[in-house]
């Protein structure tokens, strides 16, 4: 069972619907929100902070979370490569993996890479940093790589100051949010020193 959700699709829509049903078209798409259960799911309307809001600072079980998505194959992900030596605050992250399409049809798939950060009061759980599409025939595999600049490395204290902090940072990158199932590679690499920046 699935449910395909074309959205706002425009003329071509119904070919495009009818074609991903039938197995014609593979689909890749991903979803921009999270999906969530309940309403009760929700902070009272009344509270303005982002806790417990956007896949980023959500702390239940979705029904579906940000960044999911069907395909008519399957995907292994596999030598994930990170930085072994600590990186200086400020300087970019490079990051790679290898994708393979483990099933029998062809298709594309959006390797997602999401950041979990420091322990420090007002880093969200997790958040996307990047995205790879990549066509695989079955059995193919390729090298996807990420370039993060410095400011993919912000997040905002609970006093708002936009800060790249120190410590550990975990690394995940796979079809989906780590944290609900998704085929992943999981690493991680530590910044070396602390960077706050002009409001």
């Amino acid at each position: 069972n699935a449910i395909l959700d074309a959205w706002y699709s425009g003329e071509e829509g119904g070919a495009a619907i009818a074609e991903t049903l039938s197995g014609e078209n593979n689909p890749a798409g991903r979803l921009p929100v999270t999906f969530y259960q309940d309403v009760s799911q929700l902070p009272p309307f009344e509270d303005y902070s982002m806790k417990g809001r956007t896949y980023r600072y959500f702390e239940g079980k979705p029904l579906y979370p940000f960044g999911y998505g069907l395909s008519y194959t399957t995907f292994a992900y596999s030598d994930l490569k990170l930085p072994a030596a600590p990186i200086k605050a400020g300087e970019p992250l490079h990051a790679e993996v290898t994708v393979k399409n483990t099933g029998n049809k062809g298709g594309d798939e959006v390797a997602q890479l999401y950041l979990t950060f420091p322990r420090v009061e007002g880093a969200p759980h997790v958040a996307l940093r990047g995205f790879g599409r990549v066509h695989l025939e079955p059995g193919e595999s390729k090298s996807v790589t990420f370039d993060l600049p410095p400011r993919d490395l912000i997040m905002v204290s609970t006093n708002g100051d936009p800060m790249i902090a120190a410590g550990k940072y975990g690394v995940s990158i796979g079809g989906g949010q780590p944290r609900i199932g998704a085929q992943t590679k999981n690493g991680s690499f530590v910044v070396a020193g602390e960077m706050k920046l002009p409001e």
